[in-house]
């Protein structure tokens, strides 16, 4: 097989767990944790690593920002072998209860993106795969590390509703808001409804690191390194986790 356009990747160049962070630099250093990571190939903004952990052999691949990179990125790991995927990323918290630098781990989300639905009719649901949420919720709880499990919401426009657009990004949110939808950010919808139909598992974890309801409250740099840290950490015990289900024929 050629090389994958867009990531420059042939079969048995990633594992069969694949992280999807969007920021290259955040992809090196998720690649950091690993055992023996070694750099696969960088083209565009997709960059790969390979490695293991506790014995497992995994990926990252980082993707930039947005549904319509996000689903190149996917199409083109399952291609060379991928199965299951765990987006690892930032957000803007949306719930009062919900604080700068607590993790969430997503069960849905709602679709606000356009790539899911050049793929599929709204009627379809973005859902995480059963098994690689329940891998990243035993995780966190193994780490002793309470999560915000719920749903998410996915859109395209950050500049027309994050805390940094001139408008009243308040009035989009408001229904969302009223939902208890914990979180916004810009590739959940794509990943859930793609690795769905795909046959894939496909999982989300997230951090806040603005808050639409505060926006004046700041998260520090160290708090925020902290906090990335902490939701690869639970990404990668539940990449293991996830490893012995398939092993034990789940």
């Amino acid at each position: 097989m050629e090389k994958q356009h867009h990531l420059d990747l042939v079969p048995g160049d990633v594992g069969e767990t694949v992280f999807l962070p969007g920021d290259v630099h955040r992809a090196k250093f998720i690649a950091g944790l690993f055992i023996e990571a070694k750099f696969v190939a960088y083209k565009r903004q997709y960059v790969t690593y390979t490695g293991t952990y506790k014995g497992v052999r995994m990926s990252v691949t980082s993707t930039g920002i947005g549904c319509p990179a996000l689903a190149i990125a996917v199409e083109k790991l399952i291609n060379v072998g991928a199965k299951n995927f765990i987006r690892i990323g930032t957000c803007g918290a949306l719930q009062k209860y919900v604080k700068l630098g607590d993790i969430i781990i997503a069960t849905a989300g709602v679709r606000g993106d356009g790539t899911s639905r050049e793929y599929f009719p709204l009627e379809y649901p973005a859902v995480a795969d059963f098994h690689l949420l329940e891998a990243l919720v035993q995780a966190a709880d193994d780490m002793h590390v309470k999560p915000h499990v719920g749903i998410v919401r996915g859109h395209d426009t950050f500049y027309a509703e994050s805390i940094l657009t001139d408008g009243d990004y308040l009035a989009k949110d408001k229904p969302w808001i009223e939902s208890n939808v914990l979180s916004v950010e810009n590739e959940t919808p794509t990943l859930f409804t793609l690795t769905t139909v795909r046959k894939c598992r496909g999982g989300t974890i997230l951090t806040p690191v603005g808050h639409h309801l505060f926006p004046d409250e700041v998260i520090s740099a160290d708090a925020l390194k902290n906090s990335i840290a902490l939701e690869t950490k639970i990404a990668l015990e539940a990449a293991v986790i996830l490893d012995n289900l398939e092993k034990n024929g789940n």
